[in-house]
């Protein structure tokens, strides 16, 4: 079999596809097998009090978050930490996590996923149900399709209700 040579990617701010859901931009970097990029990556611009993702975890992905600005409240496993500009955190496969704009912050936040593979999809997807665009079923439906598994944490849903 023929190995596939990876390509330089470069993604212009001013070309740059953006989604929107009430609360937050997302601008779509590079999404592997689509664009010759070996892994996922988008920045998310999240308003002061947006929920972010539920707790989740990914089977083939560690998940990068690089806090750009702001702060960003996250749960890793059992544990919620607040992220601020300049902190990284990586999340790796199997681990349930969480995160949500921290009480009275925005969040500016650049996401990796490697190993890649496409996301947008499910991104574009997301904006789609915070719109009213699509039901949440299609969220369920598609989560092998975009290895994204929501689980219940009594400790993220403690935090939420302490805000």
């Amino acid at each position: 079999m023929k190995a596939t040579a990876l390509k330089p990617v470069l993604t212009r701010a001013a070309d740059a596809e953006t989604t929107s859901d009430p609360s937050s931009v997302m601008t779509l970097l590079a999404d592997c097998g689509t664009d010759g990029s070996s892994l996922t990556s988008y920045r998310s611009h999240f308003a002061e009090g947006a929920a972010g993702a539920p707790a989740h975890f990914h089977t083939r992905a560690s998940e990068l978050f690089f806090v750009i600005g702001g702060s960003l409240r996250v749960l890793v496993d059992d544990e919620v930490k607040t992220l601020h500009a300049g902190d990284f955190l990586l999340v790796p496969p199997h681990t349930p996590h969480a995160f949500a704009a921290a009480p009275g912050a925005e969040a500016d936040v650049l996401f990796v996923f490697t190993p890649g593979m496409p996301r947008f999809d499910y991104l574009r997807l997301l904006g789609r149900v915070m719109r009213g665009e699509a039901g949440p079923q299609e969220i369920k439906e598609s989560s092998e399709r975009f290895d994204n598994h929501y689980v219940d944490s009594p400790a993220w849903r403690a935090a939420l209700e302490a805000a």
